[in-house]
């Protein structure tokens, strides 16, 4: 959605940054009924970073966190790094401890997991999933009662602290218990609530988009280089110009298409840069790698959903 800043199209923000108005400890505490203690059930990459985030926002403290790892080497690294209660395997005594509980293993995984630890689950517990190819129904018939279940879609970048997350939820999940989803995700990114049939296209879109970006600087660095610079000053000027470019769109709230005639001169080199790129449809190309990376999404889900219902 869009709105009108000093005569130009501008963006509105979803969630940013800035903590909700209410204190998620406190609102658990009173409308949950427990102390806020979070499990993070496969801490691998995404699991690992998103552990990292909330420790470091004081989501919650150390002693307040559980994560379960594979391997005793994986298990003494995030000890290591984090000082928290890390296990190998004990999906379920992790589980049994916490108030929210992540599921953040491999999309065909995560209904194992929630089969190992469904008869230990408790009304008032939140399961948040990171598996974004992953219907909520799927999660919900495996299941012995109903609780909160929410689906995410955090990217890559979440690992630097600067992910997008969007996320929908089940009719279970009430106000508060959006208010601690909300708060853990900010710890890595900005955040988003979408309705589910809308996570395709946030797979499509920010999952996938950071593979689209990288190849964006990948050919920013080679022709830096093919007009005489060296690769590390090519690098280092394609990589600043893209995330000043973002964050230029994110706090002047204009429409790109504002801010890229701000900085195109009737007859300089920008235009003619535009013109070749308009002309082998750059534009065009994304939106469609956008549209067939959603498709491909929403038939990864119906395949994944069919595949755990046949067991």
């Amino acid at each position: 959605m869009s709105v009108v800043r000093n005569g130009k199209p501008a963006f509105t923000q979803l969630h940013n940054r800035d903590p909700p108005p209410q204190d998620p400890q406190r609102t658990y505490n009173s409308n949950v009924g427990q102390q806020l203690k979070i499990a993070i059930l496969g801490a691998g990459n995404m699991g690992g970073a998103l552990l990292g985030g909330i420790l470091k926002a004081g989501v919650v403290t150390k002693e307040n966190v559980i994560a379960t790892v594979r391997s005793e080497e994986r298990a003494n690294t995030l000890r290591d790094q984090f000082g928290c209660l890390v296990l190998t395997g004990g999906n379920r005594a992790a589980a049994e401890q916490a108030g929210v509980i992540v599921l953040s293993t491999k999309p065909h995984i995560v209904p194992k997991v929630v089969e190992e630890i469904r008869d230990i689950l408790r009304p008032e517990q939140v399961l948040v999933s990171l598996a974004a190819a992953l219907p909520i129904a799927v999660i919900e018939s495996k299941l012995s009662a109903p609780m909160p279940v929410f689906r995410s879609m955090p990217n890559i970048p979440v690992v630097v602290e600067e992910g997008a997350i969007a996320y929908c939820f089940n009719r279970h999940a009430r106000p508060e218990h959006q208010v601690i989803v909300d708060r853990m995700f900010r710890a890595v990114g900005v955040v988003c609530t979408v309705e589910e049939e809308m996570m395709d296209a946030v797979t499509a879109l920010s999952g996938s988009g950071p593979a689209y970006v990288y190849m964006v600087i990948e050919a920013f660095i080679a022709g830096g280089v093919k007009m005489g610079l060296s690769r590390e000053v090519s690098t280092r000027l394609a990589e600043q110009t893209v995330l000043g470019a973002a964050k230029h769109v994110r706090q002047s709230m204009l429409h790109p298409a504002i801010l890229r005639d701000e900085v195109t001169t009737p007859g300089g080199t920008t235009i003619v840069a535009i013109h070749e790129l308009e002309r082998h449809g750059l534009r065009s190309m994304l939106i469609s790698a956008i549209e067939t990376a959603t498709k491909h999404a929403k038939e990864r889900s119906k395949v994944l959903a069919q595949k755990v219902a046949e067991g």
